[in-house]
């Protein structure tokens, strides 16, 4: 018999996690707020917030790069299982849930027309105990349902060929039973490794420290300008007898009168020097340069205008390390969208697949960077070389591969 964990112990893993996964998705959702350190805010502006949608960025460059295609020589038909779970949505937020919480998972119950149905539940959600040879899970848990407090209303203890669901208030579960060898839940994960089988966060934490120095620059700005806006004055030699004019008056005034007294002296009015808004610019750029250089951006998509419009062929010299970053992330996604896939199938056929099997069947995906015209006629040219040394080199299959371009209906 199976040594499993028991729902309890990853009740609290998934509570060890859970806090994580919702600090990164503040981040993304521009709702952290950044420590003051109540040197240079006056007490009067404390309440006084920024926003900066830095890591949304880093993460929405990456994801909306990553646009899936289709498995192809696709034995097992898992092409209609996805088509049939509105595949558009369902990729999308499965890589995007993933970058953010470092995984995400998919989550499969049978179907009444005999396919199944697939959800995405973010890292927050879900978690499990991962073989890592294969990249599914041994035993899973997943809150299927939350309360407005987040307390969990519906529960799911997921193991090979059964779900036991725990409903709050209720003390027996309801089993339902499968033939799958596998639980019916799948990570998708992003950049796993040895050490972090279910991966890393897009947002690393360089890039929250980052963000939170960023905030309270721009802070720090918004304070200065009001001084750079109206600079302070003053006037000396003031009789003590004079009548205080208003200082908004004096502020707005275009012609003050300043009368010599008894004695024949006068007030003299002053001005401080001016403040500048270069040190808070500089350092808010010194920022944005090392959060590009962790994310793989430029600055220009920071809001950094560098140079002139650039070509495609400028734009991916310019993303490099972001291509490479995206390659790596296909890799990891189409594992774990085929396992989900292979499930699914098992489900759908009531038949055990051995894994095995799928070594055939390969994700593709569309290419990262959109072909220019004049990277399709270079394309082109090589193409037509390529296929002049060698009959049938390039098919129309690998040509779609490198441009994104095929017939219609096909």
């Amino acid at each position: 018999m199976e040594n499993y964990k028991g729902i309890e112990y990853l009740r609290k893993k998934l509570a060890m996690k859970r806090s994580r996964v919702l600090t990164r998705y503040k981040y993304y959702e521009m709702k952290n707020i950044a420590r003051d350190f109540q040197i240079s805010t006056p007490p009067e502006l404390a309440w006084l917030h920024s926003s900066l949608g830095w890591c949304a960025k880093a993460v929405d460059s990456l994801s909306d790069r990553l646009v899936f295609n289709e498995f192809r020589n696709d034995n097992f038909d898992l092409n209609s299982i996805y088509n049939m779970n509105n595949p558009d949505t369902l990729f999308d937020s499965g890589k995007l849930s993933a970058m953010i919480g470092s995984c995400s998972f998919i989550y499969i119950v049978p179907g009444e027309d005999g396919y199944p149905q697939m959800q995405v539940i973010d890292g927050g959600n879900a978690t499990g105990i991962i073989d890592q040879t294969t990249g599914l899970l041994k035993e899973g848990y997943a809150v299927l349902e939350r309360g407005d407090r987040g307390e969990p209303l519906v529960e799911a203890h997921l193991k090979p060929k059964e779900t036991w669901y725990y409903y709050k208030g209720e003390n027996e579960a309801d089993v339902l039973e499968h033939p799958v060898d596998y639980p019916l839940l799948v990570p998708i994960i992003y950049r796993p490794d040895d050490v972090r089988p279910f991966g890393h966060s897009r947002i690393s934490r360089a890039c929250m420290s980052l963000v939170n120095s960023a905030l309270r620059t721009v802070k720090r700005s918004e304070i200065a300008a009001e001084f750079y806006s109206f600079p302070q004055k003053y006037i000396t030699g003031l009789s003590e007898n004079a009548e205080m004019m208003d200082k908004w008056k004096a502020t707005i005034s275009s012609m003050m009168v300043f009368t010599k007294d008894e004695e024949g002296d006068h007030p003299i009015p002053g001005q401080f020097q001016q403040a500048s808004m270069s040190p808070h610019s500089d350092q808010l750029k010194m920022f944005a340069a090392l959060f590009a250089g962790e994310t793989g951006l430029t600055m220009d998509d920071l809001g950094f205008a560098t140079a002139n419009p650039s070509s495609a062929d400028a734009i991916k010299a310019a993303h490099d390390s972001l291509r490479l970053t995206a390659r790596k992330a296909q890799r990891s996604f189409g594992s774990g969208f085929l396992n989900a896939g292979f499930v699914a199938a098992c489900l759908r056929d009531e038949y055990q697949y051995k894994r095995n099997q799928l070594y055939m069947t390969t994700p593709v995906w569309e290419p990262i960077f959109e072909p220019d015209a004049s990277m399709l006629s270079a394309i082109g040219d090589g193409v037509l070389k390529l296929n002049q040394a060698m009959e049938g080199f390039i098919d129309e299959q690998v040509m779609r591969d490198l441009t994104g371009i095929h017939k219609t209906g096909v």
